[in-house]
């Protein structure tokens, strides 16, 4: 009977010390906020902005899972409506990068703002740490409308001490034309794998600096 007590001892033992050295750290789960962009409008599953951002985090060694929030034609008062439920308990960080649509649309810059403001404000309450992406306005609407729109997300940015990148197209480079082209799908606005590839390669670094402001 004592022997085998003993063993029981020493079985207990060895079940507990796995606990007392730490539980294994969890994945980092990043919220993906956007719209077609993000979503991967056009693009097999796999080759989207999503799963290739994940996977190009994760050959760099980071435990990450990227949640695909991106939601197409989706503009910024879209993105406020969903944000309350985009922040589960789990969601680690956020990454915005909404105002295509409403480009597109001509809303108005104080519009937006607002709206992102209110994005912002519920990722600051929910003490998650943001990548803030934006998308440069084009010239037809004018120039005022240029500069307040292009104004909106640098002075957010700021204001609510989120990191920063000022055109989630960016990796597509200063091209011809011709040769942007050959990044973009048949409709000329949303991007093809390639462009997705070259998009993350330019924005992974920056989700990494989120990464570290979750995990210091």
């Amino acid at each position: 009977m004592v022997a085998a007590q003993a063993k029981a001892i020493v079985v207990s033992i060895f079940m507990v010390l796995p606990v007392a050295g730490g539980a294994a750290a969890e994945p980092i789960t990043v919220a993906a906020l956007g719209d077609s962009l993000t979503q991967g409008y056009g693009l097999p599953p796999e080759q989207g902005f999503v799963p290739q951002l994940q996977g190009w985090l994760r050959a760099r060694g980071a435990d990450v899972s990227i949640l695909n929030a991106g939601v197409s034609g989706d503009t910024t008062a879209g993105g406020l409506s969903r944000i309350a439920w985009t922040l589960t308990p789990e969601v680690d960080a956020v990454i915005v990068a909404l105002g295509g649509n409403d480009l597109l649309r001509g809303i108005a810059p104080e519009v937006s703002r607002a709206n992102l403001d209110g994005i912002l404000q519920a990722t600051q309450n929910a003490g998650v740490p943001v990548l803030l992406i934006g998308l440069p306005a084009p010239g037809n609407y004018g120039p005022d409308y240029q500069k307040e729109f292009n104004g909106i997300y640098p002075a957010l940015a700021q204001a609510y001490d989120t990191l920063y990148v000022e055109d989630f197209l960016a990796g597509l480079g200063e091209n011809t034309p011709q040769a942007l082209r050959s990044y973009m799908q048949a409709d000329g606005i949303h991007p093809n794998a390639a462009g997705v590839a070259k998009i993350v390669e330019t924005l992974g670094p920056e989700v990494e600096a989120l990464l570290a402001r979750v995990r210091p």
